[in-house]
């Protein structure tokens, strides 16, 4: 299945099941009980941090963006019966920034956790890349992935366009494995659904750009 063309591509066995158990543990030691995630996972779990600068991890996205990657957002999603999410149809058109700055092309603003986030036009955005790496296996019954594909060609698109595409076009549950990993456009149309069957769903989700599209 083509990144470019569908806008996702799952890769079976991309983690060991030796390298998710030294992950789990390290997660029970840092998240919080009965939280939902960790944002900036990387400065907080040292496991995650070793996993987004690993060689692997890193030339799985240098082969998909064809250029050096930059990490730019990482967050743990942990999924459960007590934190059992419903995220509606969307875009990720979003980056974090050290610091605000004053750009025309780049609004709006926000902060979440005290971290700068801001829209950056759509040619800085196609040149970014998701990696969600499967700590658990991710079902319908668990709340997976849904995606719509090829939706990432259409650009940034309005709430009545989603809407509207969302009803009329044919959705895909992204089922995985533990250890897999889905490659992803972020303007990729993406949802997931309340779990009908909880059970604990941990999920990385890591965003990389190419280097050189923030030197302007």
């Amino acid at each position: 299945m083509s990144l470019d063309n569908c806008g996702f591509a799952l890769i079976n066995d991309f983690l060991s099941a030796m390298h998710i158990e030294k992950i789990h543990m390290e997660i029970d030691r840092h998240i919080e009980l009965g939280a939902a995630g960790i944002r900036c996972a990387e400065q907080k779990n040292p496991a995650i941090r070793e996993l987004v600068s690993a060689e692997n991890t890193l030339a799985l996205a240098r082969h998909y963006l064809q250029a050096e990657p930059l990490l730019i957002r990482c967050i743990l999603f942990d999924k459960t019966a007590d934190n059992n999410w419903l995220v509606t149809w969307h875009q990720d058109k979003t980056l974090c920034i050290s610091e605000k700055f004053e750009h025309a092309d780049w609004h709006p603003w926000s902060i979440k956790d005290g971290v700068h986030h801001v829209q950056p036009p759509i040619a800085i955005l196609k040149h970014m890349l998701t990696l969600r790496i499967h700590l658990d296996d991710t079902t319908t019954e668990n709340g997976c992935l849904r995606v719509i594909p090829e939706t990432h060609k259409q650009g940034i698109l309005s709430s009545e366009q989603i809407l509207r595409i969302s009803k009329s076009e044919q959705s895909i549950d992204c089922c995985a494995a533990a250890g897999s990993v889905l490659v992803m456009k972020p303007l990729l149309l993406h949802a997931s659904r309340k779990a009908p069957t909880p059970s604990r769903r941990r999920v990385i989700h890591i965003e990389y750009i190419d280097r050189t599209a923030l030197n302007f």
